[in-house]
């Protein structure tokens, strides 16, 4: 059977809480879920059943959390050798196991706790023993987990690592980019890919994988840059580096082998043919392409004979792994600034590595089986004549019709050149006609314009009254006079003018909105337009003047006198007006619009349950997060499911006995009813006999006081 493909996303990876978080999550949830309402009147296996329920919950979440948390992470041993090294390289395998190993402890010490304390809870003999054996199981699951925290954190940070890793297929067709540090390995990827890796020009820009696709004769192809390897030993190799030697190590690619010949990534040939030759035992047994870049700076033509002669060894030892390949496919020039080479180099190390995966799949011992399911069929003539094509006339018609609308329309620029060019004017040159001294011309219009603009700034003067005469400054005065009363008028009639909305006129400009119109549509809907006519109108008129410009010479004790009285009718009509009551809200008040006191109790029944709704989601604010308080099911099922077997299930006995408890309270109130009638008579007697008769009681009073008293202890007894 075909193996099937295995894909690796580590971002599903479900968040690892820290301990307290965690212990945090299962106990409100053991708390939600759970029965929370006990008494000691239950038997004693009710008891027991509901503490264990507990336990067992508890456990039950504790034991899924950390088996999602076991399974979701990877087994090094069970995933792709690269992954396996990737994941090792970057968080060291044997501290990735131990915290592992430590979550699968913990977990199997919480069952095992789990087990014990229901074994005891089982044999539990009050409710306080139960509850104390409850309280003790949790607090040891609780403990165990506090102390596998550490772990957890860990888990946690590899976690987010992983889920920014890139997705790598270590099974699909891949281009590898590797090199030195600063060779332009990422201006190639970002040239023949839609990635964006960071380009600057320092040392190590790039620090991990980055993947990248491009296509090529209709298949996908993923492109990986790796970050620079330096020239060292094995042991002296960082983290960086050796995120590269597993790619290089375990992905089935073609190798794009960067090689900077201009030096100005700060390394010289000698150097980077040294990494070649220390690397290429991982170049084995895949497609090599040494690439030359930055051959805009240096030509090939112009480096020294001893560069030569160590890219030529580079080049020997690529043609091993040629497979057939020609010279000029193993050693190619590029200049990624330039754009020169780049397609090229794409396109030869992805035939490459096509030709290499079809002759691994020609030697498999499969090829028997697909090629049993293939059949070429080739077509054999079965004689001399010649049959050519036919093409219909109505076809060549509507073609050359085609062709003919799809001519080139005249521009612009096309008429502009067949007037002569530019700079033409109906044949005349423009340049003819421009003044040679334009430019002298232009430099004295504008000091001229600068002169003017000083002498302006010069003339212009505030009129703060140094330069005016006395009766320019008399006018003066009377004018700003004059516009400060305005100000003051203006801003006093604003603060006690009415709030009277109007129709402007724009939208009333045929004269359609008027008080006939409305009086007629009123009528005609059975209604009194009267009332609403006159209130129309009132607040169509505009408000009288108090007096007219002409009576200026009014005494001022006779308007400050009319002024007066105007405000003191006014106070008082309006206190009348407050003093008014306010219809009922079903009561129809002329102008409503309401035939009736039903039709407005209906309007105001629908108006009211409108925004029932909307009144019952209102919030304070945004902020408001409060949730009304609800009969929470498991604290009142067990109670109202006693009170129905009660009443379906009547005890005899307990019917006599509440019939006599019924009539013992009867004698109780009669008794109640006279205590209550001899002493409000003794009081009121008293009451009486001291307003009426003297201040002190009287021997009379005294006598009537103790027969009353008697008569009350009588009844008592």
């Amino acid at each position: 059977m075909p193996q099937k493909m295995v894909q690796y996303n580590f971002k599903k990876i479900t968040v690892v809480p820290n301990g307290k978080d965690f212990i945090d999550i299962i106990l409100s949830r053991t708390q939600r879920q759970t029965p929370t309402v006990v008494h000691k009147g239950y038997k004693i296996n009710r008891l027991r059943q509901f503490y264990m329920r507990k336990v067992k919950y508890t456990q039950t979440n504790f034991h899924e959390k950390l088996s999602t948390i076991i399974e979701e992470f990877p087994r090094l041993d069970q995933i792709h050798p690269f992954y396996g090294d990737l994941l090792h390289v970057l968080y060291n395998k044997d501290h990735y196991k131990l915290a592992l190993g430590q979550v699968n402890t913990a977990r199997n010490l919480i069952s095992k706790i789990a087990k014990d304390y229901v074994k005891l809870l089982k044999y539990g003999d009050s409710l306080y023993r139960c509850k104390c054996l409850k309280v003790a199981a949790l607090g040891r699951m609780c403990t165990v987990l506090k102390r596998i925290t550490p772990s957890l954190a860990y888990l946690e940070q590899i976690r987010q690592h992983m889920a920014r890793l890139p997705s790598i297929d270590p099974n699909t067709r891949t281009v590898l980019i590797c090199g030195y540090p600063n060779v332009g390995k990422s201006s190639f990827m970002n040239k023949v890919t839609r990635a964006d890796v960071d380009v600057q020009p320092y040392a190590f820009t790039t620090k991990s994988l980055f993947v990248g696709h491009t296509d090529y004769k209709y298949l996908r192809y993923q492109v990986i840059d790796t970050p620079g390897i330096l020239d060292r030993p094995f042991e002296d190799r960082n983290i960086i580096e050796m995120c590269s030697i597993t790619a290089l190590a375990h992905l089935r690619a073609a190798v794009l082998f960067f090689l900077d010949i201009s030096g100005s990534c700060g390394y010289t040939i000698a150097q980077q043919a040294a990494l070649f030759h220390s690397i290429k035992s991982l170049f084995m047994n895949k497609p090599l392409v040494i690439v030359c870049n930055k051959t805009d700076l240096m030509p090939m033509e112009n480096i020294s004979e001893d560069d030569k002669k160590l890219i030529d060894e580079m080049k020997a030892e690529a043609m091993k792994t040629a497979m057939g390949a020609s010279e000029e496919a193993v050693l190619l020039k590029m200049s990624t600034l330039t754009e020169e080479g780049v397609m090229s180099v794409k396109n030869a190390a992805c035939e490459r590595l096509l030709d290499q995966r079809v002759e691994a799949k020609m030697k498999s011992k499969k090829i028997n089986d697909h090629l049993n399911r293939f059949h070429v069929a080739i077509p054999k003539p079965r004689d001399n004549i010649e049959r050519p094509h036919s093409i219909p006339q109505v076809v060549l018609e509507a073609k050359a019709k085609e062709a003919a609308e799809k001519e080139k329309r005249k521009t612009e620029k096309d008429l502009e050149e067949e007037n002569g060019g530019a700079g033409i004017l109906d044949g005349h040159n423009v340049a003819d006609f421009l003044d040679p001294d334009i430019l002298l011309r232009l430099e004295e219009l504008e000091r001229e314009e600068a002169i003017r603009q000083a002498d302006g700034e010069e003339e212009d003067f505030e009129m703060d009254g140094e330069e005016l005469t006395d009766e320019q400054k008399e006018q003066l005065a009377k004018i700003r006079n004059k516009k400060a009363v305005l100000i003051r008028e203006h801003r006093l009639k604003k603060t006690v003018a009415q709030n009277r909305s109007t129709v402007p006129r724009k939208f009333d400009k045929d004269n359609k909105y008027t008080t006939k119109r409305m009086g007629r549509e009123l009528s005609s809907l059975g209604l009194d337009p009267s009332a609403a006519v006159d209130r129309a109108r009132s607040k169509s008129r505009g408000r009288k003047r108090d007096r007219s410009e002409d009576a200026m010479d009014v005494d001022d004790d006779a308007q400050e006198g009319n002024k007066k009285m105007r405000v003191r009718s006014k106070s008082r009509s309006m206190s009348i007006s407050r003093s008014q009551s306010r219809p009922p809200a079903h009561e129809v008040v002329p102008g409503d619009g309401f035939k009736d006191s039903t039709q407005k109790k209906a309007a105001l029944k629908i108006s009211n349950s409108s925004h029932k709704k909307r009144d019952k989601n209102a919030r304070r604010g945004e902020a408001d997060r409060v949730i009304p308080t609800l009969r929470p099911k498991h604290l009142f099922s067990e109670r109202e499911r006693k009170n129905r077997q009660a009443l379906m299930k009547p005890d005899k006995g307990k019917q006599m006995m509440d019939g006599l408890k019924n009539m013992s309270q009867v004698l109780d109130y009669a008794l109640f009813f006279f205590y209550y009638y001899y002493v409000t008579q003794l009081l009121w007697f008293i009451y009486r006999h001291y307003m009426k008769h003297c201040s002190f009681l009287c021997e009379h009073c005294v006598s009537r006081t103790k027969n009353c008293f008697n008569g009350f202890i009588l009844i008592n007894l």
